[in-house]
């Protein structure tokens, strides 16, 4: 299919079965309501003043002008019930419904998190049970279940380290982090937040951690590393017992970024690499979406190094009852947050363990690592991969197909918005040039797949053709074209104004 940037505009502005749609603010009435109130009783005022003086401001819509107004709205969005979400690094994968319904169960979704323990029960043997099969799957002895993302089981894990170098009383001494180039941002800014200093480790020419340099590095000041593996580049960290065993020999410990481990679930325990603390992104790896509904989850496992100093509260049985320790240990960090965690994060995860079983979960990340090398193989004819060899879960391109075409990355992913795709990680990780990151997670079929990788290879070729002018003006099928990103994030305009205010 060819992109004709002239194509006629319409009346209504509605581009067939996509539908323009105002705001509702726009289209409703200030001076009716689609629901009838009986007239308000004469009942003495209770407000001390506080009662409202004009209008509230808000448009009124009859029912079918609110069903309207959001279903349009929902069809300008991308989302994983459309079509692939090759976002690399967020790892959007299939929500199975199954986990819905039972998030959406009477005691788990209206659960208070005030509520008496021994009206709590079974959501705290559901905690208990998930932080069973994390420490199992991790090769852990603890777990904190509190933390509410990944970056605050960063936060986490970078405390207990601190209380622990802190114990030792080296507190004053072990002052510096270490991480990759290539980590997530939220690494160095965790370790800071922590009171640290951050010093940056280079990678090699295959894309990983340069244990030489790594080693150059170590000394009696530095008090952890921060690693994620399989790392920020798809690919896994060949030299992880070795880094790990160099960091421990110069007394510091080793935290590792979990946000990829969907890669390698049920195939290798992280306990067994050597790791002190990692977080688990709930979202990332058992398929709860990002948010949950509300926050995230990121719980924290410990090894027996790091345990004592884990943060309160936890989950207890005790003479056949579940109890919630509320009250830090002495050696415990504290407390990290005001609850124990999110239930609609805890029950959809423990949901789609249960379904797969340890097979399941073995089996997910083997699909997820067979996928994006079956991306890569595929791609790699026309695209260039940034690293030669086999990926991990993720396949990493850089722009050196583009060169010399006019067309840049920012061009090609907007050109994927017309194909009907949401365009992969862009430009990240930044050591590498003009980087897209594709993770088409377990979740995909190998036609799905097929189609995913037939546009981006009709559209390298595109490219080289010299289609330049036509990727410049892409997107030209969404809803709206090609937005000031820059002006749009500096200057965002947050308020609706009425036109007859406005002129």
């Amino acid at each position: 299919m060819t992109v004709n940037p002239q194509a006629p505009p319409t009346f209504t502005g509605n581009k067939a079965l996509q539908i323009e749609e105002a705001l509702s603010f726009e289209i409703g009435g200030f001076d009716r309501t689609g629901v009838d109130f009986p007239p308000a009783e004469d009942r003495p005022n209770r407000l001390g003043g506080l009662g409202r003086d004009s209008d509230i401001g808000l448009p009124g819509l009859s029912e079918p002008e609110t069903m309207r107004h959001f279903v349009r709205l929902s069809q300008k969005n991308y989302a994983i019930d459309m079509g692939p979400f090759p976002l690399g690094s967020c790892t959007m994968k299939h929500n199975p419904r199954l986990n819905e319904k039972i998030a959406r169960l009477p005691g788990f979704a209206d659960l208070h998190p005030l509520a008496p323990q021994a009206c709590a029960q079974g959501a705290l043997e559901l905690i208990d049970t998930l932080a069973f099969w994390l420490k199992e799957l991790t090769g852990m002895p603890a777990v904190a279940m509190s933390p509410k993302a990944g970056a605050h089981g960063e936060l986490c894990g970078m405390m207990a380290i601190k209380a622990a170098i802190d114990a030792r009383g080296e507190g004053d001494k072990r002052t510096r982090v270490l991480a990759p180039e290539s980590a997530h941002g939220t690494n160095p800014a965790t370790a800071v937040q922590c009171g640290f200093t951050v010093e940056e480790i280079p990678g090699d020419a295959t894309g990983r951690v340069d244990l030489a340099a790594l080693k150059e590095k170590l000394g009696d000041d530095v008090a952890a590393i921060m690693v994620t593996n399989p790392n920020t580049c798809g690919l896994f960290e060949r030299d992880i017992r070795a880094i790990a065993d160099a960091v421990h020999e110069a007394g510091g410990y080793f935290y590792c970024d979990g946000a990829n481990f969907n890669a390698i679930a049920g195939k290798v325990k992280p306990g067994d690499l050597g790791v002190d603390a990692m977080h688990i992104n709930l979202h990332k790896t058992f398929s709860t979406p990002h948010g949950g509904g509300g926050p995230g989850a990121g719980p924290t496992v410990l090894a027996q190094a790091l345990a004592p100093y884990a943060p309160a509260p936890y989950v207890v049985r005790q003479d056949g009852e579940y109890h919630l320790v509320e009250t830090p240990s002495a050696e415990s960090f504290g407390r990290l947050t005001a609850f124990h965690g999110q239930m609609g994060m805890f029950t959809r995860a423990l949901s789609y363990m249960m379904s797969h079983g340890v097979d399941g979960i073995r089996q997910v990340a083997e699909d997820a690592v067979l996928n994006a090398n079956y991306v890569l193989a595929r791609l790699k004819g026309e695209m260039t991969p940034a690293f030669e060899g086999y990926c991990m879960h993720e396949a990493l391109f850089d722009d050196r197909f583009l060169k010399d075409t006019g067309v840049e990355t920012i061009d090609f992913a907007k050109a994927m918005i017309d194909e009907g795709y949401h365009p992969m990680t862009m430009y990240f990780p930044l050591v590498v040039h003009g980087a897209m990151l594709i993770e088409p997670t377990e979740s995909e079929s190998k036609r799905e797949l097929d189609l995913f990788c037939d546009a981006l290879l009709s559209l390298a070729k595109r490219a080289k053709a010299g289609a330049a002018e036509a990727f410049k003006a892409a997107p030209v099928y969404s809803p709206r074209r090609r937005l000031d990103e820059t002006a749009a994030a500096r200057k965002p305009v947050l308020r609706w104004t009425p036109a007859k205010a406005a002129e």
